[in-house]
């Protein structure tokens, strides 16, 4: 309750919070700049960082679980490097409009993720090793690829903009940007829930799993798929967003001590929370921040200290 209470409460001081601030008086005495600025810019932009933090926090639990590592996250199969290769690529060859650069870091993350699963099927050992291998792969080839891109950039222009998207903000969201992956995400995330009984039971051993009817596989294949497809519809929209699908998950089980389907949703909570606490900090500032660099400065100490709980187990 008290995760949902701050959600709200954030919520609405991001409705309200701005270079252009907003009060309920003026909305409802009808005040037309300020009704302007409402619908065009501060409602889609709180409710794209809702969304893009219940996301990426349900995401982050079903990747830490399928992959039975408190430390995985969304690069681990390439999503984020995906994103960012079609986005460099949008903006350097066809200097597209932001919704093509939407769709192209779309494309980008989708491709990133079907070819390491691909790889992972040719090697013939489907499993959690040969997954994460395949994903450290398409990851650092994703990564030259962007170097490569980045390097034939024009410094003053298309460079800007390309690290500018990698940095990851909510400041160009705009209405017209979120119908997609607002469906994109409520679909997902109904899949998530309606599968969260399966995706519990691959926390155990995959011979457990198998003891008790589940098609260990293809139910990872598929729910991956399902995260990744929730992961590629918000960073392609916002850009890069680090570690949201790290504090979250982690967050929800020191609370709730266990993992069940209202740890899921705990996460995805907390991953709005944290999201809309980050974007109202960081369009407080003098010069508005990228979004990502308050929640990396967020996910580093808390990421160091899961590393050193680890080590006293």
């Amino acid at each position: 309750m008290t995760a949902l209470v701050f959600t709200g409460a954030a919520f609405f001081l991001s409705l309200c919070t701005g270079k252009y601030p907003l009060s309920l008086s003026e909305l409802l005495s009808g005040d037309e700049a300020g009704l302007r600025v409402f619908q065009t810019l501060r409602l889609p932009r709180t409710v794209m960082a809702l969304c893009a933090g219940f996301c990426l926090g349900c995401a982050g639990m079903v990747y830490q679980i399928i992959f039975q590592n408190p430390l995985a996250s969304p690069d681990i199969i390439g999503v984020s490097s995906g994103a960012s290769v079609g986005a460099a690529a949008a903006i350097l060859f066809i200097q597209a409009s932001p919704a093509g650069i939407t769709a192209w870091a779309f494309g980008g993350a989708l491709i990133a993720v079907f070819f390491a699963l691909a790889l992972t099927s040719l090697t013939g050992q489907k499993n959690l090793t040969s997954m994460v291998l395949s994903g450290i792969a398409v990851n650092a080839l994703a990564q030259s690829l962007l170097m490569a891109l980045k390097f034939t950039a024009d410094p003053e222009k298309e460079l800007a903009s390309i690290e500018y998207w990698i940095m990851g903000s909510l400041g160009s969201i705009t209405a017209s940007k979120i119908p997609v992956p607002l469906i994109v995400s409520a679909a997902g995330i109904l899949l998530l829930f309606f599968f969260c009984q399966k995706i519990l039971l691959l926390s155990l051993s995959d011979e457990e799993a198998r003891a008790l009817g589940v098609p260990v596989t293809l139910l990872r294949l598929l729910l991956l798929s399902i995260a990744t497809l929730l992961v590629a519809a918000t960073v392609s929209v916002t850009g890069l967003i680090g570690f949201i699908g790290l504090l979250a998950p982690h967050t929800a089980r020191l609370l709730l001590k266990t993992n069940s389907r209202t740890t899921l949703f705990l996460s995805g909570l907390l991953g709005s929370a944290l999201l809309l606490t980050a974007d109202l900090i960081a369009r407080s500032t003098v010069a508005e921040l990228p979004v990502s660099i308050l929640t990396s400065a967020l996910g580093a100490p808390f990421l160091l200290w899961i590393l050193f709980q680890e080590g006293k187990k």
